[in-house]
C-alpha cells in the first residue's frame, strides 16, 4: 500500500465526491437490507391470516406488500446510480488527472531519458497501468465500502433473528473468499502471460504495417505470415488456459452459496418444528444469504485489484519521482546579439561510453552560415543536441552572447531557434498542419505557406497534390518521398521565423540541383544565423566558416577554399564526393 499512498492527494482533491459515495452506498444498503427483513415479515403475516373471510384483505395486503416492495427496490436502485456517478466519476477523474500528470512530466523528462526507456514502456505505464490504478480507485473502493455497510446492516438484521444460525450459514462466505483470491491470482498471472503475448503479436503487427516496403521489396510476406501465426497460436493456447481458471470462478461461488443456502433451509426446518423460528424468518436468511454472496465473492477480486493497482502505481511512481537533468533556469527575456561559442566542450555517450566529442571550440556569429562537415560517427550531431541542450557537455562550456548555455532562458532560446532534424518526423496530419506546427502564432497565411514551401523548394510538389496544402499525410509522411519529407521539414522550421536555423543533414535526400536551389535561398536570409551540419561537402561548401570533425575534434578549420589548399581530410572528402557525383 505504500506506493498507493500517492493517490492520497487525489482523495484529499475529490473528497466530497467520497464522502457523498460512501453515504449514498449506506443508504443504498439501508434499503436493500431491510428488503428481506419486509418480505419475510410478510409471508409472517400472511400465514398467521387464517380466516376465509380476510381473502380481500389479503389480496389487498399483497398488493401493498408488493407496491412497498417494488418502492424500497426503487429507492435504493436510485442510491445506487448516485454512488455510481460519485466514486465511479471520481476514479474517472482521478485517471484523467494522473494521465495529464504523467505525460506533462514526459515532457519535462531530457533526451537522455528516452535513450534509456522504450516507447512502449513509456506508452504501456500511461495507459494499462494508469487503467488497473482507476480499477483500484472505482470498483476497488466502491465495492469494499459497500461489503462493510452491507455487512454490519445484514448481520444485525440476521442476529436479531437468530445468533446462532446467523454463524454457521454466514461460515462459508469467508472460506469463498480466499479461494476466490486464489482464483484471481491465477487469472492475474495468467493474464499478464497472455498480454505479454499480444504485445509481442501487436508489435509484429505494427512492424509489418511499418515495414510493408521492405516486406514487399524483399518478397518476405510469407516469412511474416507464418511468425505471425505461431503469435497468434501461442496467443490462443495461453488464453485457453486462461478460460480454464476463469471457468473455476462462478462454480466456486454457486457450491459455497449453496452450501450457506443448504444450511438455512436445515436448520431453519429444526427452529421452525421447535416453534424458534417462523417460515418467513428462513426465507429472510435465504435473502441475506445470497445479498452478501458478490460481497464476499468481491473480497477475493478487490485484493487482486489492489495487488494490481500497487504494482502499477510503483512502476508509475518510478518516472513521476525522476527529475529532468535539463531545466530551464530561467524566465528573462533573450536578445541574440552577437555569437554562439563553444569552448573547449567534451562529450562521452554515458551508456556506450562511445567519446563523442573531445575539446571542441568554435564561434558562430550572428548572420554568418557555419558549416560542420565529416563522416559518420564524427559528432556532428552531437554538436547540435548540445546547443538545444538535449544533453550537457561533459567538460566545457556554451555560450550565447558570452553567458553560458544553462544560466539563458531555454525555452526563449529555443523559441528564437528553427530546426530540421537529421530523422524526420511528420506527422499524421495535413500538409498544412505539418508546417504549422513550427510557428510561434496559431493563425498562418495562405501567403505565409506558400512562401516558406518555396524557399524550402517543396510548393511545385505539394501544388500537384489534389488537396494541396490539406493533403492528409499517412504514418510518418509516408505517402511523401524521402526528399518531399525533408523540404516539408525545412518549411516547418521557416515557419517559424527563426533567428537561430540549424539543420541536421536534412537535405541527404534531395538532389544536387534541389539543394543548390534551397542552399541559395538561405544565403539571402541575411540575418539568420545558420549552422548546417552535413556528411556533404556541397551542403556546406558556401558556408562563411567549415569546421571539419574526426572522431569528436576538429581537425581542420576555415572557408571552402582554404580547406581545399590544406590538402587534408575535407579535400579528400570533397574530392571523393566529386567522383562519386559524376559516376553517378
Amino acid at each position: 500500500m505504500k506506493a498507493l499512498s500517492y493517490l492520497n492527494k487525489y482523495f484529499r482533491k475529490y473528497k466530497w465526491h467520497m464522502l457523498f459515495g460512501t453515504v449514498f452506498i449506506a443508504l443504498t444498503n439501508l434499503f436493500k437490507a431491510y428488503m428481506p427483513k419486509f418480505f419475510g415479515n410478510t409471508v409472517n403475516d400472511f400465514k398467521n391470516w387464517e380466516t376465509a373471510s380476510q381473502g380481500e384483505s389479503v389480496l389487498w395486503a399483497a398488493l401493498y406488500a408488493g407496491g412497498l416492495y417494488m418502492l424500497l427496490g426503487l429507492i435504493s436502485g436510485v442510491f445506487l446510480f448516485f454512488t455510481r456517478q460519485t466514486i465511479i466519476i471520481m476514479s474517472r477523474r482521478i485517471e484523467f488527472d494522473m494521465k495529464n500528470e504523467i505525460y506533462q512530466q514526459y515532457q519535462r523528462l531530457s533526451y537522455n531519458f528516452y535513450r534509456r526507456n522504450s516507447t512502449g514502456d513509456l506508452m504501456n505505464r500511461i495507459s494499462e497501468d494508469v487503467t488497473k490504478v482507476r480499477m483500484y480507485l472505482g470498483p476497488g473502493v466502491m465495492y469494499t465500502i459497500n461489503l462493510a455497510v452491507l455487512f454490519i446492516l445484514v448481520v444485525i438484521n440476521m442476529v436479531q433473528i437468530n445468533g446462532y444460525m446467523t454463524i454457521v450459514v454466514l461460515t462459508p462466505l469467508p472460506i469463498m473468499s480466499f479461494i476466490i483470491y486464489l482464483v484471481a491470482s491465477k487469472i492475474n498471472k495468467a493474464s499478464g502471460i497472455v498480454q505479454k503475448e499480444q504485445s509481442f503479436m501487436s508489435t509484429l503487427v505494427q512492424e509489418t504495417f511499418s515495414g510493408i516496403r521492405v516486406v514487399k521489396a524483399y518478397d518476405r510476406q510469407e516469412e511474416i505470415v507464418d511468425k505471425f501465426n505461431v503469435s497468434a497460436e501461442n496467443y490462443k493456447k495461453k488464453n485457453m488456459k486462461l478460460v480454464l481458471i476463469n471457468a473455476l470462478f462462478m462454480p466456486t461461488i454457486f457450491i459455497l452459496v449453496g452450501v450457506s443456502t443448504v444450511l438455512c433451509i436445515y436448520l431453519g426446518g429444526l427452529f421452525t418444528m421447535d416453534d424458534q423460528m417462523e417460515i418467513g424468518d428462513i426465507i429472510t436468511f435465504v435473502f441475506y444469504v445470497n445479498m452478501l454472496t458478490w460481497p464476499f465473492a468481491s473480497v477475493g477480486w478487490v485484493i487482486s485489484l489492489i495487488q494490481r493497482a500497487a504494482a502499477s502505481q510503483e512502476r508509475i511512481n518510478e518516472f513521476l519521482d525522476v527529475e529532468p537533468e535539463i531545466e530551464n533556469a530561467s524566465n528573462e527575456a533573450l536578445v541574440f546579439e552577437k555569437e554562439i561559442e563553444f569552448r573547449n566542450v567534451s562529450f562521452a555517450y554515458p551508456n556506450s561510453g562511445v567519446q563523442a566529442l573531445k575539446d571542441v571550440s568554435f564561434k558562430i556569429k550572428k548572420g554568418q552560415t557555419y558549416g560542420i562537415v565529416g563522416r559518420t560517427g564524427s559528432g556532428k550531431t552531437t554538436v547540435l543536441q548540445l546547443l538545444t541542450r538535449q544533453i550537457e557537455p561533459d567538460s566545457g562550456m556554451i555560450l550565447v552572447d558570452g553567458k553560458p548555455l544553462p544560466e539563458i532562458n531555454l525555452s526563449a532560446f529555443l523559441d528564437k531557434t528553427g530546426v530540421v532534424p537529421q530523422d524526420v518526423f511528420l506527422f499524421s496530419d495535413t500538409i498544412r498542419n505539418n508546417i504549422g506546427f513550427g510557428s510561434r502564432t496559431d493563425e498562418i497565411t495562405e501567403e505565409e505557406l506558400i512562401e516558406v514551401t518555396k524557399a524550402a523548394y517543396v510548393y511545385h510538389n505539394i501544388i500537384e497534390f489534389k488537396d494541396k496544402f490539406d493533403t492528409l499525410l499517412g504514418e510518418r509522411g509516408v505517402n511523401l518521398s524521402g526528399g518531399q519529407k525533408q523540404r516539408v521539414s525545412i518549411a516547418r522550421a521557416l515557419i517559424r521565423k527563426p533567428e537561430i536555423l540549424i539543420l541536421d543533414d536534412c537535405l541527404s535526400a534531395v538532389d544536387t540541383e534541389t539543394e543548390e536551389a534551397i542552399l541559395t535561398n538561405f544565403n539571402e536570409m541575411k540575418t539568420v544565423t545558420t549552422l548546417i551540419v552535413s556528411h556533404r561537402v556541397s551542403s556546406i561548401r558556401n558556408a562563411t566558416q567549415i569546421i571539419n570533425l574526426s572522431e569528436g575534434t576538429i581537425t581542420e578549420k576555415g572557408t571552402h577554399e582554404e580547406l581545399l589548399a590544406l590538402n587534408g581530410m575535407y579535400k579528400e572528402l570533397y574530392e571523393k564526393q566529386l567522383a562519386e557525383e559524376a559516376e553517378s
